[in-house]
């Protein structure tokens, strides 16, 4: 029999956490993000649970026409623009959005404007500011100038202004709030024509009352898991992903003895030992500590000893019915990822992207 780890995609939890994100921002439009393969859970499978957004938004232009392959007929955006001159020309072959952050850009649309307008051409573009996030953008000061260049070129049927926000999840966030980078797009914006997008899963869900959109951007949150402010389930999220495995050996050990590479977890008295079938080659996190919650045949318990490659162990010292062959969910339906993500310091979105290409993967 293969080896008992999985990955169950729940798809209609896709669909209820985008229906959520709508509901949180009534008139504006929805992009479903599915970069990274859709967070890790498969551009197909993210495809069709986003059957109700707007559009789909990702960085990769590889993966934009794959989604035009797959039969996806409304907008694409790409969120980090395109990357040469030669992406324009897939741009106007697939009928893809993008972003416009750098004078570079500028610069390669205005040197194949009259070809595209010739053959009809006409691009969506969103033109981003950099309030203070200071990865992509335009400075506020520079806005204006660059929303009238892009205006002038002829191949351009719309723009959309947005922004990106860094601390959306920390309202009062001692060096950059939220409210300073909302004057300043405020402040570069101000007199300009054209949409808005500014809200990402933690302006959706947290700042929704305040800022007004056209366009929501929601990314970890169409996937169950929280960009902070609360947790998923408090939000009312459902998880999309659920990575499972089973007991496949027990260990009875004595008072004092040791459990894993290092020997970093000492017997805390007579202890039974689960061995679980996952490991740091399946993407769960090798610095996982001591604590790091585990849910056994639907009960919760706790990582002890070093994360192996192949093999994690947990405590069933309080679970007497626990054997070889008792279900275990690592993260998922029952265990929050978030729960599991914040005892290995990292976060829910890099459990999801980093799942191993061995673990095989259903839905269900």
């Amino acid at each position: 029999m293969p080896r008992p780890i999985l990955a169950t995609i729940h798809v209609d939890s896709l669909k209820h956490n985008l229906a959520l994100a709508k509901a949180q921002s009534p008139g504006a439009r929805a992009w479903g993000v599915l970069k990274a393969n859709g967070y890790g859970h498969g551009l197909e499978r993210a495809m069709r649970g986003f059957a109700e957004a707007d559009g789909l938004a990702l960085v990769e232009v590889d993966y934009a026409v794959r989604l035009r392959e797959l039969g996806w007929t409304k907008p694409i955006l790409l969120l980090e623009g395109f990357f040469d001159a030669q992406d324009i020309e897939t741009m106007a072959e697939h009928n893809l959005q993008a972003a416009v952050h750098c004078n570079e850009q500028l610069a390669w649309l205005e040197a194949a404007q009259e070809r595209l307008t010739a053959r009809g051409v006409r691009f969506d573009l969103h033109l981003k500011m950099n309030s203070g996030m200071n990865r992509l953008g335009f400075m506020p000061q520079a806005f204006a100038a660059a929303h009238a260049r892009l205006s002038a070129i002829s191949c351009v049927a719309s723009i959309t202004m947005m922004t990106h926000f860094a601390n959306a999840d920390d309202t009062e966030h001692p060096l950059l709030p939220i409210a300073e980078q909302i004057r300043r797009f405020e402040a570069g914006t101000a007199g300009l024509e054209g949409a808005r997008s500014l809200s990402n899963s933690a302006g959706v869900l947290l700042h929704q009352k305040t800022l007004r959109n056209d366009w929501i951007r929601p990314g970890i949150m169409l996937y169950g898991a929280t960009p902070g402010g609360a947790t998923a389930q408090q939000f009312g999220l459902q998880p999309a992903m659920t990575l499972s495995s089973e007991i496949i050996g027990v260990q009875e050990i004595a008072d004092g003895e040791l459990v894993g590479y290092g020997s970093r977890f000492q017997a805390e008295g007579k202890m039974r030992i689960g061995v679980v079938a996952c490991g740091y080659a399946d993407g769960y996190p090798r610095h996982a500590p001591l604590g790091t919650p585990v849910l056994v045949d639907g009960v919760r318990t706790r990582l002890i000893g070093r994360v192996s490659m192949d093999m994690l162990t947990v405590d069933l010292t309080n679970l007497p019915q626990a054997k070889v062959g008792s279900k275990v969910v690592l993260w998922g339906r029952g265990n929050p990822i978030d729960d599991v993500a914040t005892a290995a310091g990292t976060i829910g979105y890099e459990l999801m992207c980093a799942l191993a290409p061995r673990v095989p993967v259903v839905e269900g």
